[in-house]
């Protein structure tokens, strides 16, 4: 595949792949949260919100794991803190709750969710509309000869006229105006997605220790 169809195929499935995982973590971790924060004073809503960030936690590892093919580079994982050796069960149950990136894990699921809704509905459409479009002189005579169909159609609306094949070609352009805003389309609204994942799941990258400066020797030989 060339570049561009690897950067579209990148994105197509970073925007589709999410709705899935946004639709089952969402109602999962608002209901986690409002349950544990309301049974919070009497200690038994705790483990249920250690269970729900541990849950935002596996959703986040997913989510960084999909945003080097997006946004072109490595992330680096922020650090967990891990539960001591001598800690007991308690301890260990609640050590998702340890880790202050445990907050922004939660709060992903919850504001990323419109983000994930709204990126499939438009990868959706747009893929819909280019292959619908592209391949509507296949098929488009068909729907043209339903008694009605031209006569009610865009074109004739507009005042362009009604006929078979002004209603195959209309929509055939359609199609392929659909086809030439794909990549962008689609570049675009994958970045907007990734970028709030990577500010809020993400810490910056080491950076790399500059190289040693080359020293010469200028002493004069005797």
């Amino acid at each position: 595949m060339t570049t561009l169809q690897q950067r579209i195929a990148a994105d197509s499935r970073y925007l589709l792949l999410s709705f899935p995982t946004a639709l089952v973590s969402f109602p999962l971790v608002v209901a986690g949260v409002s349950a544990g924060l309301g049974a919070a004073v009497a200690f038994v809503g705790l483990p249920v919100l250690a269970a729900t960030a541990g849950l935002a936690r596996n959703v986040a590892d997913v989510e960084r794991a999909s945003l080097p093919g997006v946004l072109g580079h490595p992330v680096a994982r922020p650090r967990y803190r891990e539960a001591p050796v001598w800690a007991g069960w308690f301890r260990r149950m609640m050590n998702p709750l340890a880790s202050g990136q445990a907050i922004m894990d939660l709060l992903h699921v919850i504001i990323a969710f419109p983000i994930a809704v709204a990126g499939f509905v438009v990868a959706a459409v747009w893929w819909v509309g280019t292959l619908a479009g592209l391949t509507f002189p296949l098929y488009g005579w068909i729907i043209a000869g339903i008694p009605g169909a031209v006569e009610t159609g865009l074109p004739d609306l507009l005042g362009f006229g009604a006929g078979p094949a002004l209603f195959v070609v209309w929509n055939t352009v359609i199609g392929l105006l659909f086809a030439i805003t794909l990549a962008p389309v689609l570049r675009g609204t994958a970045l907007v997605k990734a970028s709030l994942a990577e500010l809020m799941l993400t810490r910056p990258a080491l950076a790399r220790p500059a190289a040693a400066p080359h020293i010469v020797d200028q002493r004069i030989p005797a």
